[in-house]
């Protein structure tokens, strides 16, 4: 068991390591884009389905609240946290809507979405970056293996090297906490 604890973690540093030197000038320039859409009062949304969600939260919270440092909070919607709205649409339009209705709902021009989908092919996510495009919104993916059908529908895709979604889903988030901290940094300035 020891030598599976050590492999998962090995595995899981070497793919994060590949994914960093395969995007991390997209990375910094994604960063910049967020920290000027909040610095020109627009707003980042977030979603994605399961881990993918809860990633997408996560990431919210940390520009909502603080990443690392005391600031005012940014303006960032997961799109998978209103169980009123998620059920409202789910039986009204279809799971399928789910993020499209919510993107046109807040989204407009000048702002970020970040969708989030470690196959590339989730359905609603799909439809929830051709709402965002339509509403004049830059478009970001997280995505893992080939990047399926969303890396090509976005402006700035990160397809992480791994078929393992716990792999994809441990670098997605990886990526979340840098792309925080490097646009904390845009905001506010490099800490000495």
């Amino acid at each position: 068991m020891k030598d599976f604890v050590l492999n998962a973690f090995s595995e899981s540093a070497s793919v994060k390591q590949q994914f960093a030197r395969e995007h991390a000038d997209r990375i910094v320039q994604v960063a910049i884009l967020i920290a000027k859409a909040f610095r020109d009062g627009h707003k980042v949304l977030l979603f994605g389905n399961g881990g993918s969600a809860t990633d997408a939260a996560h990431i919210a919270a940390e520009f909502v609240g603080r990443y690392k440092r005391e600031r005012a909070p940014l303006p960032a919607i997961a799109l998978g946290t209103d169980i009123a709205a998620i059920t409202c649409i789910a039986n009204d339009y279809g799971y399928d809507e789910l993020f499209a209705r919510q993107v046109r709902a807040y989204g407009q021009k000048g702002d970020l979405a970040i969708a989030i989908s470690t196959s590339g092919n989730s359905p609603n996510v799909l439809k929830g970056v051709a709402a965002a495009r339509e509403c004049g919104m830059t478009t970001i993916a997280w995505t893992g293996g080939t990047g399926g059908k969303l890396a090509g529908l976005v402006d700035y895709p990160f397809v992480v090297p791994s078929t393992v979604t716990a792999r994809i889903q441990e670098s997605h988030i990886t990526l979340g906490h840098v792309l925080c901290e490097l646009s904390e940094e845009q905001l506010l300035g490099k800490t000495s």
